[in-house]
């Protein structure tokens, strides 16, 4: 049992130094002697790429609901964010979004934000927040290779060393947070603890990414989003663009199976000028691309359902990608991890030890669910996902949000109303309310817009860059 009225003789290892396994021992760290972190790989001193991390090289965004979850954790997070660079986006003030129902409004009002970094900035001020802290060590180039205990408790993890030496660690919990490559399942299996459900909802979406130095200055500038539409004929392509530290814009292109990006630099321009609108491709024909063009295929959306089974071992816990793994195309994978790190970290310290790991484990479970149904809820009615097929109700359900991003086009109640779910501060429930039903019904109150809303100042920094006849094979310019 892990002492929470004074430091009692606890020991916390946790599997990973990814994002979520920080995020864990940020949340145990008060409440226990000590935790050590298992990761496989070296860790970089500064912000750069961490090993085993492929989805790094793409666009990550920080909702509300996640940035307020580290702010908890680590107080004083997201300033030290800021100051190295990032940005504090007001959504939907600035965001030029090209939804599959148009253009959305950017309303003056902002009821949440986003941050926008890279990843690498983001997990090494994270990381720097947490193993500053003496109860916190990490042991590199080790991995877990299986649990020591049995069906009703996990009392440690056995370790192998880079040179194949192995350890045995004993712990009072053990954290998975090793990501997509958990072992767990088959490690519960081994346990003698069977009947795990799984879900694997995967649209086949290919990523590509470039980080472009930007022809204007960055601070204030909007998030740029082309998102597919499932209701089209054909690949359902989408293209984001950010500004991130270092006056950079980052950029990543995706693709689902029959028109993927690929590697080839060249490719790049032309695959985001093949979106449903050329803005971004507009925008990087007056950029300057700095580095080469990365590739990720693993973009499943792929669900284990701990906290269903009949028994479920004290003393282990999985967070993160560990339990949820999401299309990263929705931006909710961190959150989602520090969301469920703040509920660990609530259980602990409100005293609930009895049963820790099953409350915690049901706990992380309802920060997924919200996020799981807005991915899985999107990805089913692309004609390439494999995995499940949309039933009737989740026809008619994404005939209705349709109809109420439609309505969000024009009306900022409903705008509102989507951002509460997107930020991760309200549950998809919300979405048929009574007062959100019949603003769906009324339509949108403005005209819809029919091309992308930039403010006069942005405008002007816009044409003051390279005019379109200096720019071979390209015609007038998609803000104008």
């Amino acid at each position: 049992m892990i002492e929470v009225s004074r430091r009692g003789p606890a020991r916390v290892v946790v599997l990973g130094g990814s994002m979520a396994g920080m995020l864990a021992a940020a949340a145990v760290k008060d409440h226990v002697d000590t935790v050590e972190i298992i990761e496989a790989h070296e860790l970089p001193e500064g912000p750069g790429p961490r090993t085993g991390v492929p989805q790094a090289a793409h666009i990550h965004l920080l909702q509300t609901g996640g940035a307020e979850a580290m702010e908890t954790l680590l107080p004083g997070s997201i300033d030290l964010l800021l100051v190295a660079g990032a940005h504090r986006i007001p959504v939907t003030t600035n965001m030029v979004i090209c939804s599959p129902e148009g253009w959305y409004r950017r309303w003056r009002r902002a009821t949440h934000y986003v941050i926008s970094a890279s990843r690498d900035l983001t997990d090494f001020i994270i990381r720097e927040q947490v193993l500053k802290d003496p109860q916190v060590a990490v042991r590199t180039h080790t991995r877990a290779v299986g649990l020591i205990g049995d069906h009703r408790t996990v009392t440690g993890v056995r370790v192998r060393a880079a040179d194949g030496t192995e350890d045995e660690l004993s712990a009072d919990l053990v954290i998975d947070a090793s990501g997509r490559s958990t072992r767990t399942p088959q490690w519960l299996t081994q346990l003698g603890i069977t009947g795990l459900a799984q879900d694997e909802i995967d649209s086949g979406l290919v990523y590509a990414s470039r980080t472009y130095r930007a022809p204007v200055p960055t601070h204030n500038w909007p998030v740029i989003g082309v998102q597919a539409d499932p209701r089209l004929p054909g690949p359902g392509n989408a293209g984001g663009l950010l500004p991130i530290e270092g006056d950079r814009w980052h950029v990543s292109l995706m693709g689902a199976p029959g028109r993927q990006p690929t590697r080839d630099p060249e490719d790049f321009e032309p695959f985001a000028r093949s979106l449903r609108h050329p803005l971004i491709a507009d925008l990087l024909a007056r950029a300057e691309p700095l580095t080469d063009v990365r590739v990720t295929r693993s973009t499943a959306n792929r669900r284990y359902y701990y906290e269903r089974l009949t028994h479920w071992p004290e003393g282990l816990i999985a967070l993160g990608d560990s339990t949820a793994a999401f299309n990263p195309v929705y931006g909710h994978g961190i959150s989602v991890a520090a969301q469920g790190a703040v509920a660990l970290r609530d259980l602990l310290s409100n005293g609930h030890t009895t049963g820790l790991a099953r409350r915690a484990q049901r706990a992380i479970a309802r920060h997924v669910d919200s996020a799981w149904a807005l991915a899985t809820g999107q990805d089913i009615h692309f004609d390439t996902t494999k995995g499940k097929n949309p039933t009737i109700a989740d026809r008619l359900l994404h005939r209705y949000v349709s109809r109420l991003s439609h309505t969000a086009t024009g009306s900022f109640h409903a705008a509102t109303a989507l951002t509460d779910v997107l930020a991760l501060q309200a549950s998809p429930t919300t979405l048929v309310k009574p007062s959100v039903l019949l603003t769906a019904l009324l339509g949108p109150l403005r005209t819809p817009l029919d091309r992308p809303q930039f403010t006069p100042a942005e405008r002007d920094l816009l044409n003051s860059l390279n005019r379109p006849d200096e720019l071979p094979g390209h015609g007038a310019s998609s803000w104008t």
